[in-house]
């Protein structure tokens, strides 16, 4: 780790680096050479940010949560970046434990009765090491790495400058969410802050029947917990990222995979199949975003864990992990963002470009296929571009660049009216859309998500009771609209089924989604969009 004096010279010089190169090199003349220019760059912005680690990868998830618009090359470079990192030495978790706790984690004088060396997972900012308590519980205690702490303000500096340059040298809107996201960064630092999420997230789920018993917080232990310690109890089960071991879990498949199976769960298949972790999940999301507005922003599947129910342990539970990362959806906000869903569905144009227009956006086609992960087009973009999205068919490297960065400025045409919150909703969207895509779509995520979004519209508060009974009425109305998104997605069912009778590649809905809107963003953008960049 660089001291931190040079890391900041470095981001600037790599910064000056990159605007000469794309002032000098990015040319009508030069237009054949634009690919190799994107190769540079995204180069040069990738081994800048794995080389600091830290809060530069968090930071470089962000930026790679709207990958998708950019140069091919960054998308390759931004799918890479995965929050894992080298384990701290143990003697620097002896001395976060001596700073915080005033004495080690186990000996005569110890926290713990047990403690492993050993972590057994390390990311960008923390490592967990397993445990057990006095009283004989086993628990995971999250420990932040000291470098992180002591050269967060000096990294979100950087991220400041950075995001500055940008707006100013290439006339792009980014800088008006740098306060928003910095501060929502610095909240993951803190761990009491994490405690107090995952118990505020555990009584949104106890209150809501639909995923009562379905979905687990692990618990918290606050007197073994400070702002650089987390405690909570351990959970053994399958993560969902280990693909082969949900599928053996689920009885979907019995082939070995490449992680060892918990000696608990071996032989274990439990019910319901991938469809039935796929619909707790998109439901527990949904939740989050229409009737709590508390959202949580990092569902990556190395968050999220399957295991038998402990009462019944014939099904699964759903086990919710790092509760760093949360944004409050205000009600107004929650309400604007159902009623944007439900027209999207319903086709209701008109309520979408309201909705939008008074976010500050100016292309809602373009903010409704980014909402759904599914192409959507109406009049608005073919009344501006006339002949449609043909010109990007013809244009050559250099006029597709300069066509999406228009374009791009013409989409948010005005940042302070655009609700910021909106950042952590898409990424949110984005990943839980990659989940139920690797899975091989086992869900109709958009019907589940369109449901909640119009179910909650009947509970708003402070409605009248004849406003309520007009909401009930549109509700109902709109079940019958949805009856045709599960026409395509049984289609979609049919034809996956088809091919694997065949001994073909399976293609599932979220994979055909997908294909539509690399496609989209062809046209739209002149975007050479990578296969999996919506995978969140």
């Amino acid at each position: 780790m660089l001291h931190k004096g040079s890391v900041q010279l470095l981001i600037l010089s790599q910064c000056t680096f990159i605007t000469l190169d794309y002032k000098l090199n990015f040319q009508p003349e030069k237009a054949h050479q634009i690919p190799q220019l994107h190769e540079r760059v995204a180069d040069r912005i990738y081994n800048l940010i794995t080389s600091n680690g830290g809060l530069y990868v968090k930071l470089g998830q962000a930026i790679g949560a709207n990958a998708a618009l950019m140069p091919r090359p960054m998308q390759d470079r931004f799918g890479r970046l995965f929050d894992d990192a080298p384990q701290i030495p143990y003697s620097s978790v002896l001395s976060v434990f001596r700073s915080e706790f005033g004495r080690s984690p186990v000996g005569p004088d110890g926290v713990f009765a047990e403690f492993d060396e050993q972590a057994a997972a390390s990311a960008s900012i923390a490592q967990v090491h397993r445990a057990r308590l006095k009283s004989g519980e086993w628990v995971a205690v999250k420990i932040q790495k000291p470098d992180v702490s002591k050269q967060v303000e000096w990294d979100l500096g950087a991220f400041r400058i950075v995001m500055w340059m940008f707006e100013s040298w290439f006339d792009m809107p980014v800088y008006f969410a740098v306060d928003f996201i910095s501060n929502h960064l610095r909240r993951e630092l803190d761990f009491l802050q994490e405690a107090r999420n995952a118990i505020t997230t555990a009584e949104f789920v106890a209150t809501e029947p639909r995923l009562r018993g379905k979905v687990h917080i692990p618990k918290v232990y606050a007197e073994y917990s400070t702002r650089r310690v987390l405690t909570a109890e351990w959970v053994d089960g399958v993560r969902l990222s280990d693909r082969p071991g949900i599928r053996r879990l689920m009885g979907e498949d019995n082939r070995i995979g490449p992680h060892p199976m918990d000696p608990s769960l071996k032989g274990v298949q439990l019910r319901g199949g991938l469809r039935a972790i796929m619909q707790t999940m998109v439901e527990l999301f949904s939740a989050q975003m229409f009737s709590w507005g508390w959202v949580h922003c990092d569902p990556h599947p190395g968050n999220i864990i399957i295991r038998p129910h402990p009462q019944h342990r014939l099904y699964p539970q759903l086990v919710l992990l790092d509760h760093g990362l949360y944004v409050r959806v205000g009600e107004e906000l929650r309400r604007k963002y159902a009623k944007l869903w439900r027209a999207l569905l319903a086709t209701d144009w008109d309520t979408v470009e309201t909705i939008t227009t008074s976010w500050g956006i100016g292309a809602p086609d373009l903010f409704a296929s980014a909402t759904l992960m599914r192409p959507v087009s109406f009049r608005t973009r073919r009344d501006e571009d006339g002949n449609g999205d043909s010109e990007n068919d013809t244009a050559n490297q250099y006029e597709r660049s300069v066509l999406m960065k228009e374009r791009l400025k013409n989409f948010l045409y005005d940042t302070d009216k655009m609700p910021k919150e909106l950042i952590f909703l898409g990424r949110n969207i984005r990943i839980v859309q990659g989940n139920n895509q690797v899975l091989g779509s086992p869900v109709n995520r958009i019907k589940i998500t369109a449901y909640w979004a119009s179910r909650s519209l009947t509970t708003t508060t402070n409605l009248t009771f004849s406003q309520r009974l007009r909401e009930y009425q549109r509700d109902m109305a709109f079940r019958i609209v949805m009856f045709s998104i599960d026409l395509v997605f049984w289609a979609s069912k049919l034809r996956q089924w088809i091919r694997a009778l065949f001994g073909l590649a399976s293609e599932g809905f979220e994979d055909e989604l997908e294909r539509d809107m690399r496609r989209f963003a062809k046209h739209a953008f002149g975007v050479d969009v990578a296969p999996g960049v919506f995978l969140g």
